[in-house]
């Protein structure tokens, strides 16, 4: 069943909101996620999502994400994958490594690892930027 996040009219996504983890609650294992999914509690394990991850100020997640977006605001020490768009957030601290064609940090953010920048997956054609030598005379 999903259902509208209050105050997600907002933010325009069109996405239904599917879950949560509150804060608390503590998880040791594998999510397996559809639509949009926030986390506010401890997890620890691999995380599989097919639209978007919120990690909310609360979240101290450990472990690898495969997504298309995440969101952190919380504290995150792992691997991302993302096909889409990794924000860390004001109050977010990222250790680890992210793979993600754009990331995103704003001000007051914390990202402490790698960023391995790839090509989005919704881009067909590659883009050739032409440099021209100059001609000795």
């Amino acid at each position: 069943m999903a259902w509208k996040w209050p105050g997600s009219s907002t933010n325009g996504s069109g996405e239904e909101w599917t879950g949560f983890i509150d804060q608390g609650v503590t998880m040791e294992g594998t999510l397996q996620l559809t639509g949009t999914f926030r986390i506010d509690g401890n997890v620890k394990g691999n995380i599989i999502s097919e639209q978007t991850l919120i990690l909310g100020e609360n979240a101290k997640v450990e472990g690898q994400i495969e997504g298309n977006r995440v969101v952190i605001a919380g504290r995150y020490d792992g691997v991302i994958f993302a096909k889409g768009r990794v924000e860390i957030q004001a109050k977010g601290v990222v250790t680890g490594e992210v793979h993600s064609p754009c990331l995103v940090i704003d001000p007051g953010g914390i990202f402490d690892g790698r960023c391995h920048m790839l090509a989005s997956s919704d881009t067909s054609t590659s883009v050739t930027i032409p440099i021209r030598a100059l001609s000795q005379v």
